[in-house]
């Protein structure tokens, strides 16, 4: 008699919830999976590199050399929505902390949006049945969808630096580093003030020396934690997912505002665009829409 057989080191075993059994099913047919009819199980989902078997019990075991990217970016954030096998450390620190990020700095168009959330201790799970994940994974509509979600259970702050107001404080500091370092601090002191939150970790984007000398200089008695892909923390991944949709809803309020199409990032495409719209507004329209400082202002203006 065929019965589940005991997972050897390879495997990676879990539970998942009855309730999902029609997801699962339809999302691995549509990851390419091959499902056949197995001994005491649904069913044995097969491609290259990958199997997974899913028993009457409940019980799920995942097998093969691409085990580990099917774990990550399927498995954990859309069916199990924890992560104790890509980020143990991540799921056993359900301490209260504040996550922080950005958006829109590498775009020409548009605003620079800062967003700091504060997580009270053990919504880790809240997070991720929310479906927080790293907001490059997530489209549009779905980090717009996340966001509402977010904004009206966790405690937050989002300042949104539209260009007018970005070309002036660029102004001020020369140099964005500087001037991101000011917008974290901002919020992080803000948010800290209202929760009480003396820990924080950041998405590092310059060496950490740059916020502990604004930190000190603000008298913020706060522990920050700065760490290269800080997205992976569910908190800071949360407040990337604001800054993001506060950039996309600033970008689309400057379309509406000036009734001209103002495409994300800084390439050839974004250059037409700049010059389409210098050349039925004037240029006095780029500092209004754009991030000034941007070497695609010269190309434009002196093309």
């Amino acid at each position: 008699m065929n019965r589940p057989k005991k997972a050897s080191p390879d495997s990676f075993v879990t539970t998942v919830d009855l309730s999902l059994r029609e997801k699962l099913e339809q999302d691995l047919k549509e990851q390419g999976f091959t499902l056949t009819p197995a001994p005491y199980a649904f069913f044995s989902a097969k491609k290259p590199g990958l199997s997974c078997t899913f028993y009457s019990s409940g019980k799920l075991v995942v097998q093969g050399k691409n085990k580990g990217e099917f774990l990550t970016f399927y498995l954990e954030p859309e069916i199990l929505q924890n992560l104790s096998f890509s980020h143990p450390a991540t799921l056993h620190d359900a301490s209260a902390r504040i996550g922080m990020d950005e958006a829109g700095k590498g775009d020409f168009f548009g605003p620079l949006c800062i967003a700091a959330l504060f997580a009270k201790e053990n919504s880790i799970d809240q997070l991720l049945r929310m479906g927080v994940k790293d907001s490059k994974r997530l489209s549009d509509e779905q980090v717009l969808t996340i966001s509402q979600d977010l904004k009206t259970s966790f405690p937050h702050k989002i300042l949104t630096l539209f260009p007018k107001t970005y070309n002036r404080l660029y102004d001020k500091y020369h140099n964005l580093n500087l001037l991101l370092a000011w917008g974290h601090a901002t919020a992080l002191e803000e948010l800290s003030v209202r929760t009480g939150c003396t820990q924080a970790l950041l998405d590092q984007f310059a060496f950490p020396s740059l916020m502990e000398s604004i930190l000190k200089r603000k008298k913020l008695q706060i522990h920050l934690t700065q760490r290269v892909r800080g997205e992976e923390d569910p908190v800071v991944a949360a407040a990337s997912i604001l800054a993001r949709a506060a950039f996309v809803e600033g970008l689309q309020q400057l379309e509406e505002e000036t009734g001209l199409t103002l495409p994300k990032g800084a390439s050839s495409l974004v250059t037409q665009a700049a010059k389409k719209a210098v050349a039925q507004k004037g240029a006095e329209i780029l500092p209004l829409i754009a991030k000034y400082h941007f070497k695609t202002t010269q190309s434009v203006l002196h093309a």
